[in-house]
């Protein structure tokens, strides 16, 4: 198939040079008076044809043997190889094309039709030279731009996911969060659902004084957010009407916006971590914020309270860390000296256990 295939281009080739030259030719060798339809371009036309055709049958095999080696060279070559080698080639034959149609344009013969061929052979040479040589650099630069990107899209979504700060209830009610963003370290812009606000509508008109207090601090507080700080807060009039829960339609909210979750009820904070949803514990703030207690220090502390175990005593320091004391409940009421024993920190809250000072000394 090859063959025939080289075959039929000789043809091709000689009927074309046939249809130029051979006409110009019989009448520069001059054969005589010879009739007008032999020196056609057509007839030329076939005589080139059947020229070539007949040269083919001892040039067809060597030229399909040069394409066949050709092929192989090509097939075992890298594929990074032939790419940034024809990447050169390309470049260099760009160069050449600009560069010569200037000079076509001159009347110097050998400026004009010889110089331009052997700009574009040389050009084309070392372009592909160029790029066959530069591959391992070249592979580096589109692996380098490739890690760039991906890193790139990989830091979108966590811009994103820091972009939104998305309240829940009780994150609300507590007010702290409207200190927090006052001193800068939360930013917004904060997303309000109106889920959220139609259930702290319904805690404010709860017939429960508690609840009903509960609720419209909550309110107080958004209504200070709102007129009393910078930040941008939005209301999100979306509902997810498939989902009764409103924590559940939290973390439904979050995934829509990629944003994150500020709460700090410690079961939906669980949830969000289930779920792979960022979400910021003001507990866990207050936490890391609180005097660090080791295990020996001395603290003064009141006892206010009986503790759930037997002889257990309940107290608070300022910032509102519970003190379990063993063996405190005969000192509710007073204020004693106690040497912390453990410590306990969890998302709910930190907790520290200690001991009255002269029992540790005794022991």
């Amino acid at each position: 198939m090859l063959k025939r295939i080289v075959q039929l281009f000789f043809i091709v080739i000689g009927g074309m040079l046939g249809y130029l030259y051979i006409p110009d030719l019989i009448r520069v060798l001059n054969f005589g008076d010879l009739p007008t339809q032999v020196t056609s371009p057509y007839v030329g036309a076939v005589i080139g044809a059947l020229i070539l055709f007949l040269s083919t049958f001892w040039l067809s095999d060597y030229v399909v043997g040069l394409i066949r080696w050709a092929e192989e060279t090509v097939v075992k070559a890298p594929a990074t190889d032939l790419l940034s080698g024809t990447m050169g080639l390309i470049i260099g034959l760009i160069v050449a094309f600009l560069i010569q149609s200037p000079l076509s344009s001159m009347d110097i013969v050998v400026v004009s039709s010889i110089l331009p061929i052997a700009i574009t052979f040389l050009l084309g040479y070392l372009g592909f030279q160029v790029g066959f040589k530069k591959r391992d650099e070249l592979i580096q630069l589109f692996s380098l731009n490739r890690q760039g990107k991906e890193k790139k899209k990989e830091a979108e979504p966590e811009m994103a996911r820091g972009k939104y700060k998305i309240l829940d209830t009780s994150v609300i009610i507590d007010g702290r969060v409207a200190d927090i963003c006052q001193t800068g370290f939360l930013e917004g812009p904060l997303i309000i659902p109106r889920f959220v606000l139609e259930e702290l509508q319904y805690i404010a008109d709860s017939l429960d004084v508690l609840k009903r207090n509960r609720g419209r601090r909550g309110l107080d507080i958004l209504n200070r957010i709102q007129k009393e700080l910078s930040m941008k807060v939005e209301i999100y009039e979306g509902d997810f009407e498939e989902v009764t829960e409103v924590d559940s339609k939290l973390v439904k909210l979050a995934q829509l916006l990629t944003g994150v979750v500020v709460t700090n009820d410690f079961n939906l904070n669980k949830v969000c971590e289930l779920q792979n949803v960022a979400v910021l514990n003001i507990n866990d703030l207050a936490n890391a914020v609180k005097p660090v207690v080791l295990p020996g220090e001395e603290l003064v502390v009141q006892v206010i309270k009986d503790g759930k175990e037997q002889n257990q005593g309940v107290g608070y320091l300022d910032d509102g860390t519970m003190i379990v004391v063993e063996d405190g409940r005969d000192y509710i009421g007073k204020t004693i000296d106690v040497v912390v024993t453990s410590v306990l920190q969890t998302s709910a809250g930190r907790m520290i256990f200690a001991k009255k000072k002269l029992l540790e000394k005794a022991l």
